[in-house]
């Protein structure tokens, strides 16, 4: 049976704040160490992350992370999670880093720091063509599918107040939702739209409007100043030599904006 819940983002991250962080020495010379770089990626997230037909980690920040492990001069270690539990992971030291489509809020920024964003991700509520919506007064009043926890579930709620929001725990059962019909309206990323209307083929959802457009980052724990300014330096050099750009259109059939956004 498909899971779903009420709770809302904010309380996802105020249980992730509790989660008291790890008092490290300094995590990149452990990474350095070790010889691995300890990921949190979301498999259940396609095109960022999922498993190819071998069953094995594909996707456009599986492919970031193999470039930043490289740029440390280490092999990439990646552990699974899931939207809600990404930045728990990352604090309770069962990981070194989070990239997972992470974009950068401000609510987010009390409980972890962020690197210099090396992507970009639109949140939209999208529906099929019968049902028209034009403004986000056309979402009054209707059961908007969502994934619990992300910044897809603070926009729908901040902005479809008079909405009903239906939360999955993660991406991959939202899709499920979608394909099946259990829900016809998302709010999440034009990617995941995608993911829906590869399954769902005769009556695919398509873009209604765009409730934000917002900068993903790699995540980290806060002080790893050392570490922070290693990932932002693999930001700028592999920005700068087209590395993470051919990554990300070849994942999501379009080009980073040629000035990414300041978060």
């Amino acid at each position: 049976m498909k899971r779903r819940t009420l709770m809302t983002g904010a309380v996802a991250l105020t249980l992730a704040a509790a989660v008291p962080a790890l008092a490290l020495a300094d995590t990149l010379d452990d990474i350095k160490a070790r010889g691995t770089l300890r990921a949190a990626i979301d498999l259940g997230s396609p095109p960022f992350g999922m498993q190819d037909a071998n069953m094995q980690p594909t996707g456009s920040e599986v492919e970031s992370a193999k470039l930043l492990a490289d740029h440390l001069g280490v092999k990439l270690e990646i552990v699974e999670v899931t939207s809600p539990n990404r930045i728990p992971f990352l604090l309770t030291g069962k990981a070194d880093v989070v990239i997972a489509s992470l974009s950068i809020s401000e609510e987010r920024k009390q409980v972890i720091d962020f690197a210099d964003p090396h992507g970009v991700i639109q949140v939209i509520a999208a529906a099929p063509k019968g049902i028209e919506i034009k403004s986000l007064e056309d979402l009054k009043g209707k059961e908007l599918a969502t994934t619990r926890g992300t910044t897809n579930d603070k926009e729908a709620t901040t902005q479809a107040t008079e909405s009903t929001i239906v939360r999955y725990d993660d991406d991959a059962t939202l899709v499920t939702a979608l394909v099946s019909g259990q829900n016809d309206i998302m709010v999440s990323a034009p990617q995941i739209m995608n993911a829906v209307n590869e399954r769902r083929t005769a009556d695919p959802l398509e873009a209604k409007i765009v409730l934000k457009v917002n900068p993903y980052a790699v995540g980290l724990r806060k002080g790893e100043d050392a570490l922070k300014a290693a990932v932002n330096q693999w930001v700028a050099d592999d920005l700068a030599n087209g590395k993470l750009n051919e990554i990300y259109k070849r994942y999501n059939n379009v080009d980073l904006p040629a000035e990414m956004p300041k978060p």
